[in-house]
């Protein structure tokens, strides 16, 4: 199967570009993106929540630029591979962030739903960096964590 945008020429200046324009036009009041070593981030405000994409890039040296069927490949080769499938993952991030954002404003579903795992949490994790652990020990033992025990209410407060 073939990678969604796997040939495309568009530069990753312009699918960040896109993806600023696509949050602008669905309502969202602040924009930023950085990158560090192997992963680019994008993050963004709407409906109140701060939402974070981290997106993995590839490593520069990874063998699948480097070489070919062939053997090696040369220094402008490998460099040409390895700009596609950092425009390949841009793209899929435009498309990502496009079509969560159309199915919110489409009624198909609601926005902490599609951007859950996404949304930053109060210590700067995400959600899904919370939770897949918890899945993962749910899994692992076959059972839901317990809940918390319910407290009473202080004295002197409503109910």
């Amino acid at each position: 199967m073939t990678r969604y945008a796997a040939s495309t020429e568009v530069t990753s200046a312009r699918s960040r570009d896109e993806i600023e324009r696509t949050l602008i036009r669905y309502g969202a009041d602040q924009f930023m993106y950085g990158w560090q070593g192997d992963a680019a981030v994008v993050g963004f405000r709407m409906d109140g929540r701060q939402i974070k994409f981290v997106l993995p890039l590839p490593a520069r040296n990874d063998h699948a630029f480097t070489h070919h069927s062939r053997g090696v490949r040369t220094a402008d080769a490998a460099a040409k591979e390895f700009d596609q499938a950092v425009r390949q993952r841009w793209r899929a991030l435009a498309l990502v962030i496009k079509a969560k954002l159309e199915a919110v404003e489409s009624g198909i579903a609601l926005f902490e739903d599609e951007f859950m795992a996404n949304i930053v949490l109060p210590d700067g994790k995400s959600v899904g960096d919370w939770m897949r652990p918890q899945i993962a020990e749910a899994y692992r033992v076959g059972t839901m964590p317990a809940m918390l025990p319910m407290l009473p209410a202080p004295k002197g407060t409503a109910e």
